[in-house]
């Protein structure tokens, strides 16, 4: 089986917290890539997560968001020319296969929270030549596009802002993969209504079912048939505080299983990808880790069909990536 996860921490958390003393080729987090190798990786999205306000203060980070996205960029770069013989950029879906034939892992660079763009367009422009990809919107506060998810309910009727509209149109126009983890109920509508007009699939890269755990951060139904109705993507978040919202902070593998069966119930099939948030989490997995990514799929096999589980793996991400970047 391959795997194509649409979200991971690693680069941040783990090399530019680090300050390039974590490698991504070995270390003791939840991804690196000899792990993803022999676990049968196709494509790993490395997001360079950019926290503020307090959350920024918690890790230590002092400078600002366009700055941090410059340190991760660099790291990002000095790993992909260090594992050029494992690991290659993929810009598109036509990269991705292009890199298997070759061998190698694709790697594709996200953004997790648009607060660096801070009202500019061109900005999006200069990350797109940059090589970014997919962009998460918003994470935790509020920003130049929009809000975050909340537990009050009238924050969470909140849409895009008019500059989060023309962000994501611009988005669209470029060729990157709009990712709505972390939004607003109102922004997610907002999304996608500008979907249904470009035609343009998006994504929830990592982010589960909120009728199984009803954390704002997580999609309701409607929101779910929606993602099928458009042919989005909703990536499976691993954490516990996502999957069962138990205390414990441990994560079954049946507790994934269980929320792709109801996503599959509500959106079908083709709405089911993985997005793990590897060491963006904290839950300890009874897989351990992405060398459990096998394990997760023969867990997946026991209720879905080959065909269906290799939509889940890695099918259903690559068609939404190819389609949203343009080839």
């Amino acid at each position: 089986m391959r795997f194509f996860d649409l979200h991971c921490d690693t680069v941040s958390t783990q090399v530019a917290r680090s300050g390039g003393k974590t490698h991504l080729l070995r270390n003791t987090g939840h991804l690196d890539l000899e792990r993803l190798k022999k676990s049968g990786s196709l494509a790993q999205v490395f997001a360079a997560f950019l926290p503020t306000h307090e959350a920024a203060a918690e890790v230590g980070i002092t400078v600002g968001p366009k700055e941090l996205f410059d340190q991760i960029y660099a790291y990002y770069q000095k790993e992909l020319q260090a594992n050029s013989e494992i690991l290659a950029s993929a810009l598109s879906g036509a990269d991705i296969l292009a890199n298997d034939r070759a061998g190698l892992l694709s790697a594709i660079l996200s953004i997790e929270d648009c607060v660096l763009l801070d009202g500019s367009l061109r900005r999006i422009g200069s990350l797109y030549r940059k090589g970014v990809r997919i962009m998460t919107l918003t994470w935790n506060y509020e920003n130049s596009l929009g809000y975050p998810a909340s537990p009050i309910p009238a924050d969470m009727t909140q849409g895009l802002k008019p500059f989060g509209v023309d962000a994501v149109r611009k988005m669209q126009e470029l060729g990157i993969l709009v990712d709505v983890s972390h939004l607003s109920d109102g922004g997610f509508q907002d999304v996608a209504r500008l979907s249904r007009q470009s035609h343009i699939p998006f994504a929830a890269t990592h982010s589960c079912a909120r009728a199984l755990c009803p954390h704002p951060r997580n999609l309701t139904d409607e929101m779910l048939k929606v993602i099928g109705e458009t042919g989005s993507v909703c990536g499976i978040n691993f954490s516990a505080h996502f999957l069962n919202g138990l205390t414990q902070n441990y994560t079954k593998t049946d507790d994934i299983v269980q929320c792709a069966r109801h996503i599959r119930n509500q959106a079908g099939i083709d709405a089911l990808a993985l997005g793990s948030d590897f060491d963006g989490i904290n839950s300890e997995l009874e897989f351990k880790d992405c060398s459990g990514l096998p394990q997760l799929a023969d867990a997946l096999a026991m209720y879905f069909p080959a065909d269906e589980v290799e939509k889940i793996c890695w099918k259903n991400a690559l068609r939404v990536f190819t389609e949203a970047t343009h080839g």
